[in-house]
Parts: structure tokens; sequence; C-alpha cells
């Protein structure tokens, strides 16, 4: 099984592609997986996630089946 990983907005962008499958393997929160996917690096504070389409945080955990969304924060004007 795996993760789905999205990306939005300015993230597509940057990691040049808007998702992609991650095999859960040694994967405990959303913070490993942004590690995971961006060359260790960990999750800036001001990028928001989600989890199953619910808001999370870079500590909440994540599991085998999951679609987890990365997008930058939405401004309004």
């Amino acid at each position: 099984m795996s993760i789905r990983v999205r990306y939005f907005a300015s993230l597509r962008e940057k990691m040049g592609r808007t998702e992609e499958l991650i095999s859960p393997e040694d994967l405990a929160t959303v913070d490993d997986l942004w590690r995971a996917v961006n060359e260790g690096h960990p999750l800036p504070e001001n990028l928001l996630c989600a989890i199953n389409m619910e808001y999370a945080d870079a500590g909440t955990a994540v599991h085998d089946g999951d679609e987890v969304a990365f997008f930058p924060p939405v401004t309004g004007g």
C-alpha cells in the first residue's frame, strides 16, 4: 500500500509534480513524510497540510492509505 501525497498552488511548481505515491515504511508523522519527499528538510511552519481532507499539523500520525495534501497559506484580498 502507499500514502498519496498531493501538492497545491505554488508548491506544485516548486515540487515539479502534482502528486506522488510514497511507501509508508518508517513514516510516522506528517513531518516525516515531508522530509521523505523534500530531501530531509523540515516542514516549514507556515505550510498547511491536511490528511484525508482534515487539517493536520506536523506531528499528526500518517497511516497506510492516507491522502496527505500540502499547500501554502491562503490569502485573500
